[in-house]
């Protein structure tokens, strides 16, 4: 099971498939966070032996809800284990992204927001479009970013401006980006999404790098599976050296794995922020539905 977003070369699934005797087939579930509300609702009898594309801002609902089996890859002491979730060894990280605002600098007339402040500036009226934290991955993650940013007692004043400003929200990143980003085919010129999207545009898109919160993605063996030798064998190729070579093109993200080489574009159009906001995982842990319930009760009454 993997979220909307994932992609592999295909030969490369092709020549682990044919050197291991696995079949591989590829479940995708939605976003982050619908994938995890799936694996959460189908653990008691999971419809897949190893998931991919819970992150940072679901890991905690996942393993308190028990959905992942302890299993400590070898292949995680080349780097993963630098981003660990925990202590278990149940989920391991395969690649790392910032989440921050994307801009259609052609779209803006040369007058661009640099900061969270700047979103609620009134000549950035009805230009943001942004994910509900509720459903989407990015969308918590730009959330937690704002509470990082403005604190427990202040993130809200945050929001209600940003509302009065005419900040769009939708379900999820494809929507946001491919249908609602000025770049793309919509008429929003701000959007939130990835530090690397940029370099999936040529560079017509910029990242604002100050609004950024760190994310790491996560694959792990799921509990109960039927076949957990094979998801072991599967979850060690997600972390191996020919499967992380690619991630960086293929999914715009950062590899997990020490010591791999990056596009040669991406020191220029998307070069990984030095100092991304973030957030303590327990008090993630212990505030997340809180946070998007008051979130919820703000932005969308």
């Amino acid at each position: 099971m993997t979220h909307d977003s994932f992609a592999v070369k295909p030969e490369v699934l092709e020549e682990f498939q044919k050197s291991s005797g696995i079949t591989v087939k590829q479940l995708a579930s939605g976003d982050a966070g619908e994938l995890t509300n799936k694996l959460v609702l189908t653990k008691s009898n999971p419809i897949g032996d190893v998931a991919f594309g819970v992150d940072s801002t679901f890991a905690s609902r996942a393993l308190n809800e028990g959905v992942f089996a302890e299993y400590a890859s070898p292949e995680a002491s080349k780097g993963a284990q630098r981003y660990k979730a925990d202590d278990s060894n149940r989920l391991q990280a395969v690649d790392v992204g910032d989440v921050c605002l994307n801009i259609d600098p052609a779209k803006l007339g040369g007058v661009e927001p640099r900061s969270y402040d700047d979103l609620i500036d009134p000549k950035f009226k009805d230009k943001l479009v942004v994910e509900n934290p509720a459903t989407s991955s990015p969308g918590l993650a730009f959330l937690l970013g704002t509470i990082a940013k403005y604190g427990e007692n202040g993130w809200q004043d945050y929001w209600t401006k940003l509302k009065a400003n005419g900040v769009k929200v939708v379900s999820g990143w494809e929507e946001a980006y491919n249908q609602e980003f000025s770049a793309t085919k919509g008429d929003r010129p701000i959007v939130v999404s990835y530090a690397s999207s940029p370099s999936a545009e040529g560079g017509k898109t910029k990242a604002v790098l100050d609004t950024c919160y760190r994310q790491v993605e996560y694959a792990g063996v799921l509990s109960g599976a039927k076949n957990p030798e094979d998801a072991k064998k599967v979850l060690d190729f997600l972390l191996g050296e020919k499967f992380q070579a690619q991630v960086a093109e293929q999914m715009y993200v950062y590899p997990s794995r020490e010591g791999v080489a990056l596009p040669e574009s991406w020191a220029k159009d998307a070069p990984l922020p030095s100092s991304p906001q973030s957030l303590p995982a327990d008090k993630v842990k212990d505030n997340r539905e809180a946070w998007v319930e008051q979130w919820r009760k703000l932005v969308q009454g």
